[in-house]
């Protein structure tokens, strides 16, 4: 069956190439900046119906050297028969297309790494007809993120870095370090990557660690059940200003309250009694960075008190 990990763990190759950084780097290749990507239908199926569909293909064309295939394929557990269709995903691709295959498989766990890198071998006694040999991206070939500013310039390995390494024994470190990197994004572009990762996640103990996290970064991503899009419909829900009100009012204070940060009771009775959404929505994107819950109403005052130029 498919999964919300599986889906996301091979999807952002497609939408965001530049995650194919440290595949790029083990084959001795210009980094992805400097090639052309395209993906590629993954459709390997020849005679219905009998189905077998890649999870992604992408068509690489470096800045120097030969073109190629890139199949990629994300792989949670040990598969008996998956050395089989790895084996005829790559002939049929390289038969299709004419260009040399890679086969890369996405495994979030040592033991399933282990096992994806083969070989696959077909044979007759001591003859191999083939030998599928995958490149895995898994927990000893993925970096894990050490930096805040990595984070920043290199999203998408990030992402990917914290969902290979979700069954890891140091996954709730690589997860704050994350969510403190994410500070630095745009609204927009925070809501992107942190739903993203909780996807990706998905039933993991490390998704629920995230969820907490998360309560840092507002966002909004539709039709996947986490934790903002919850609270979103909660507030929906209640159809009027003052319901919305109340909601942004709860959720500034679970940021508060999940960064430890200490909360009078003036600082409760003065964000839930605010009816203001601007103002609510301001402190709303300033909760998970502010040193004191009262600075939170200093720097909005202070904001209001500034004349505008004329």
């Amino acid at each position: 069956m498919v999964t919300a990990t599986h889906e996301t763990s091979h999807r952002i190759f497609q939408d965001h190439p530049e995650v194919l950084a440290p595949v790029f780097k083990a084959l001795g290749l210009p980094p992805p900046v400097k090639a052309d990507i395209e993906p590629l239908t993954p459709d390997a199926t020849e005679l219905k119906p009998l189905e077998r569909r890649v999870d992604t293909v992408l068509k690489v064309e470096p800045s120097t050297g030969n073109g190629f295939l890139l199949a990629v394929e994300a792989q949670t557990r040990k598969a008996p028969d998956k050395g089989v269709n790895w084996a005829y995903y790559v002939s049929y691709l390289y038969a299709k297309f004419g260009l040399p295959v890679l086969l890369i498989a996405v495994c979030r766990n040592r033991s399933t790494a282990a096992w994806a890198t083969g070989p696959f071998e077909c044979r007759v006694g001591p003859w191999k007809s083939q030998v599928t040999r995958p490149f895995v991206l898994g927990p000893d070939t993925v970096p894990r993120i050490s930096d805040e500013s990595d984070v920043a310039r290199q999203p998408a390995l990030a992402t990917l870095s914290a969902i290979v390494h979700s069954e890891s024994a140091d996954i709730q470190a690589i997860l704050e370090l994350l969510a403190r990197g994410m500070r630095a994004f745009d609204k927009s572009t925070a809501l992107y990557w942190s739903e993203l990762l909780e996807v990706g996640l998905e039933d993991t103990p490390a998704r629920e660690t995230w969820r907490e996290l998360e309560k840092m970064v507002v966002t909004y991503f539709p039709g996947r059940g986490t934790v903002f899009e919850e609270a979103f419909l909660d507030g929906q829900a209640e159809g009027q200003a003052e319901g919305r009100a109340q909601g942004e009012a709860k959720g500034v204070l679970r940021i508060l309250e999940v960064r430890g940060l200490p909360l009078s009771d003036e600082v409760r009775e003065h964000i839930t009694g605010c009816t203001d959404l601007a103002r609510l929505d301001d402190w709303l994107d300033r909760a998970g960075t502010v040193e004191r819950a009262e600075d939170l109403f200093s720097e909005t005052a202070a904001a209001q008190e500034t004349p505008t130029p004329e």
